[in-house]
């Protein structure tokens, strides 16, 4: 029975045009595009719309500081965002500003529909002043020592060292962040939201929306403490949109803000003739998702669906919150290299590697997540290449050289095809509920499954016997088979790199759907390498570049994720150090699937080498034999231990491995030639 197509609109919150998209920022909006482009293979209407966040205080300083207004400013950062995010690969139906007039009008709507209800008042506000600037102050504008634990330096709203929530006029020696000058505190007339009263439906809300459990919880809390009332307006000089009836009010960026997802999505609407109302009024039907970071649950949480709904328009189904971002297990640092903006990240690596690992990593919880960068390039490295891509590898070379490149008109396994096929529907499900690393799991343990059937039945010694070459191709075909269904099923985590593999199949692209069907009796394209090993030095040079602040600028590209191997000249093959080793001793490695640890004299001494060759080899077999080392290899510093070197082997993978071996009458210690 085929699925009921659902119309779905999906937002990501607004990266503030203050500063530039970084690694942490990623985390959401990856998460949301592999959602989107799920929900788009599955044949669903869904859009997917976000924009800058133009307003506030801070960037009409970071204008002032670099001499230029704030709309040139925020006309910048859109640009730069939306480079930023089409280099990875997120494809917004709509990418728009929240300093636009379709958001000046939505949210002066907005609020006269409040204010007529009888949800807006004023009240007057005793504030920290900038006499030097001429300004009020935002809380975080203030800085002095915790009244708590005496930290220096913290903001007038929290502190960072101890967790203690106040306000500027509780911090000790406060001073504004803008002058260096102490701030003094001035009465000001104020417009609130009466967010009071709404905790009634607030809790219906809750109970009918797809939240997370934590989010929950923290609503819970919020009800406990009892809702207090919000202040939307802010003290010229802003740069915002001013308050209708008043002469020097603007509104607060936290109320315009999340009204530029229907801003955006009314462009949209305007460019391609939809019917805004149908997907916004209070009536509408589909289905509407806010994906979030887990620090602005407040507004879009509490504040966000009372002012929706009183104001006449339709409330979200969900917002997903997502946790934060650490790196190697520590929150993000500049010092250390790895608070990693995005155009630096795009001038060293593809960004196929972390939207896969992202894709690993993440759940639908608020838990934080960690890109521990060994484990990235470990993960990437045996994943993409040594898992998904090896089965096409492995395969297509055979179609191409013994059938003029096309594939057999029938499945010799067709049982083992269905079988993957029928693990389709709980992947769509994982990917329904973001529960990513589930999916990509479940994909994984499906590719050592096709690994290893192209193992059992070796094609490459088959293609020895021409008797035996039908079998080959069906061999082939199969695997090819199976990998076109696991791209197809990774196509919203990997859309380039799907859209590769599609064009080696001559297909223009796949919806979820094609999994079911085997590409049988067709020509495919000679194969070309789909995606390359992560150098570890290329995540070296990455974090360097960003502990010296380069961010790569306008004419960095994204570095290719399919590329030759580039060639080197015999001067650079002449520095490798080939010499005779005999294995002393071979000792499994507890905890390693493949790996085996080799003691081996070089007739200088000893080294230990761990090498993956524990499929083909006994351990107790290779004591006392000779075999050829990579003897200047850098040491490599490894889980179980540290290995010195390389030795060399050869062969298709699996059982067939072949150590390299000296002619005989080599010693130890002896180069090779």
């Amino acid at each position: 029975m085929a699925e009921q197509r659902r119309k779905i609109l999906v937002t990501s919150a607004l990266p503030y045009a203050n500063g530039s998209i970084h690694l942490g920022h990623l985390v959401e909006y990856l998460q949301t595009d592999i959602w989107v482009r799920f929900q788009k293979s599955r044949g669903h209407e869904c859009r997917y719309v976000c924009a800058t966040d133009a307003h506030g205080t801070p960037t009409m300083i970071r204008a002032r500081r670099d001499g230029i207004s704030p709309e040139t400013l925020v006309e910048r950062m859109t640009a730069e965002h939306e480079r930023d995010f089409h280099d990875f690969q997120i494809e917004f139906d709509n990418y728009y500003s929240t300093h636009t007039p379709e958001n000046e009008a939505i949210v002066t709507g907005m609020y006269e529909r409040l204010q007529e209800a009888g949800y807006i008042y004023t009240e007057v506000v005793n504030q920290a002043y900038d006499e030097k600037e001429g300004m009020f102050l935002p809380d975080r504008f203030v800085r002095g020592e915790c009244p708590v634990c005496g930290a220096p330096d913290q903001h007038g709203d929290n502190c960072e060292a101890c967790g203690s929530t106040y306000t500027p006029r509780d911090l000790k020696n406060p001073v504004s962040i803008l002058s260096n000058t102490a701030p003094v505190y001035r009465d000001s007339e104020h417009y609130f939201f009466r967010l009071s009263r709404f905790e009634d439906f607030l809790r219906r809300w809750m109970a009918a929306s797809q939240l997370d459990s934590g989010v929950v919880r923290k609503l819970e809390e919020w009800f406990d403490k009892g809702l207090q009332d919000w202040d939307i307006s802010r003290d010229a000089p802003y740069f915002g949109f001013r308050i209708p009836g008043t002469e020097d009010k603007y509104f607060y960026v936290w109320l315009d803000a999340p009204v530029g997802y229907m801003a955006s999505f009314r462009n949209l609407a305007e460019r391609e003739g939809l019917d805004f109302g149908a997907w916004w009024d209070a009536d509408a039907d589909g289905e509407l998702y806010h994906f979030i970071g887990k620090d602005i649950v407040y507004f879009h949480a509490l504040f966000w669906p009372a002012v929706l709904h009183g104001s006449g328009y339709r409330t979200p189904d969900g917002v997903f919150a997502h946790g934060f971002l650490t790196v190697n297990g520590e929150k993000m640092s500049k010092s250390r290299g790895t608070f990693v903006n995005a155009r630096t990240y795009l001038a060293h690596l593809a960004p196929e590697y972390l939207r896969y690992y992202y894709a690993a990593k993440l759940g639908p919880g608020t838990d934080d997540i960690d890109l521990s960068l060994d484990d990235f390039v470990a993960r990437v490295n045996s994943d993409l290449v040594g898992k998904l891509v090896n089965i096409a590898s492995r395969c297509s070379g055979f179609v191409t050289k013994h059938f003029d490149g096309e594939l057999a008109a029938e499945l010799p396994d067709p049982a083992l095809y269905e079988e993957f096929a029928a693990r389709g529907g709980d992947i769509a499900a994982r990917y329904e509920a973001r529960e990513f690393g589930h999916a990509m799991r479940e994909i994984m343990a499906l590719a050592d499954r096709a690994n290893q059937y192209i193992d059992t039945h070796k094609p490459w010694i088959l293609a020895k016997d021409a008797e035996r070459l039908p079998d080959v191709q069906g061999i082939c075909t199969q695997g090819l088979n199976l990998f076109r269904m696991l791209m197809v099923w990774l196509q919203p985590v990997l859309p380039q790199l799907a859209d590769r593999a599609a064009k080696q199949f001559r297909e223009e692209g796949w919806s979820w759907g094609d999994a079911v069907q085997p590409l049988l009796g067709t020509p495919i394209e000679r194969y070309e390498p789909l995606i390359t090993r992560i150098d570890p030095k290329q995540v070296d040079a990455m974090i360097d570049d960003s502990r010296q602040g380069e961010a790569g600028g306008e004419a960095s590209k994204p570095a290719p994720a399919a590329a030759e191997t580039a060639e080197i000249t015999i001067d650079d093959f002449m520095q490798v150090d080939l010499r005779v080793a005999r294995i002393l001793k071979a000792e499994h490695v507890e905890g390693a699937d493949k790996l085996l640890r080799l003691t081996l004299d070089t007739g200088s001494g000893e080294k230990t080498v761990f090498a993956g060759i524990k499929s083909a080899y006994d351990a107790a077999a290779l004591e006392g034999r000779l075999t050829v080392l990579v003897a200047n290899l850098k040491p490599r510093k490894m889980r179980f231990g540290t290995s010195e070197g390389m030795v060399l082997a050869a062969g298709p993978g699996g059982a067939d491995i072949f150590l390299l071996a000296p002619d005989e009458g080599a010693e130890p210690g002896m180069r090779v030639k």
